[in-house]
């Protein structure tokens, strides 16, 4: 099979399309032909050498990629509910760069006829974490949620999730996306010296809990504007957040809440944009792109 791989840490360069054996489906498992997988900021990290603490040492070549869309081809023994040429969408750790992945069954759902492969391969990650994240911080209806990079991937899902529980958003965002948060319901500032002044004038009940999705002075800003500490949630400054008091996302990703997501963007009542997708074999590209830490929506591969 076709994947974009890696056999050493490094840049975005040393992405390269590969061709390497496919994997089979055992016990449990299934194999997806794969359209489209989505590309995050774990996904960089993964090639620049890092690996969580639940991985084992993954030999290389290694394979990015925890998100995906496809047509399932191969179904393990013990495997029910789920046929060869089924439409899903799922979740993995890595390898979803490619042209097959093999995942526990309990990782995928059925794809709605109605999501395109874009934006069901790159669903998962955004609405996993950005809920993982309210549920962690407890947000009620009523509560003013400040959240930063918020026309990102992850902002754009936590901004819905957030009014449909009846809560208020602020989200911090360059001016140009500011009539994008306000078609998703939040109200729009824009990032710079003097922001915990211009959201304190836009929350004057002040504000109950926060996600952070750019790091530095937003998180600052946060911890300065939210009292518990502990309803701040940061996507991106890991190393910090036990020493400051504040929570990183927490949980288990579910193929239940996937399917929510994907069920309410094919009724029309979730938002999900894709900014850009790119071929399999420009993933080097896709990378860069995400690591500038800015654009609406989110980075796909195309397979």
């Amino acid at each position: 099979m076709r994947a974009a791989a890696f056999a050493e840490p490094g840049g975005p360069d040393v992405l390269k399309l590969m061709e390497l054996p496919a994997p089979q489906a055992g016990p449990g498992q299934v194999r997806v032909r794969v359209r489209a997988a989505g590309v995050q900021p774990f996904d960089t990290a993964i090639r620049s050498g890092w690996l969580p603490q639940y991985l084992e040492e993954i030999p290389y070549p290694r394979i990015p990629g925890n998100e995906f869309a496809g047509v399932v081809d191969q179904v393990g023994a013990d495997v029910t509910g789920i046929a060869p040429g089924t439409e899903v969408l799922g979740f993995t750790a890595l390898f979803s760069y490619a042209e097959y992945v093999v995942v526990p069954a309990a990782n995928v759902t059925a794809k709605p006829a109605g999501v395109p492969w874009e934006v069901a391969g790159g669903l998962t990650a955004g609405v996993q974490t950005a809920e993982l994240a309210i549920d962690g911080m407890g947000l009620a209806g009523g509560e003013t949620l400040l959240v930063h990079a918020a026309a990102g991937s992850v902002g754009t899902a936590a901004v819905q999730i957030a009014r449909r529980r009846g809560a208020t958003v602020i989200g911090t965002a360059r001016a140009a996306n500011h009539d994008y948060l306000r078609e998703l319901g939040a109200i729009p500032v824009e990032y710079g010296e003097g922001l915990a002044d211009r959201v304190r004038a836009l929350a004057p009940g002040g504000v109950h809990a926060a996600l952070d999705g750019a790091g530095g002075h937003a998180l600052e800003v946060s911890i300065e504007l939210v009292k518990e500490r502990e309803r701040i949630v940061t996507l991106v400054e890991h190393a910090k957040a036990a020493g400051l008091g504040v929570r990183v996302v927490q949980g288990e990703r579910s193929a239940e809440r996937l399917a929510r997501y994907a069920a309410l963007y094919a009724a029309g009542d979730f938002t999900w944009t894709v900014r850009r997708a790119y071929r399999l074999e420009e993933a080097a590209d896709a990378h860069r792109e995400v690591e500038t830490g800015h654009g609406r929506g989110k980075v796909v591969l195309t397979i």
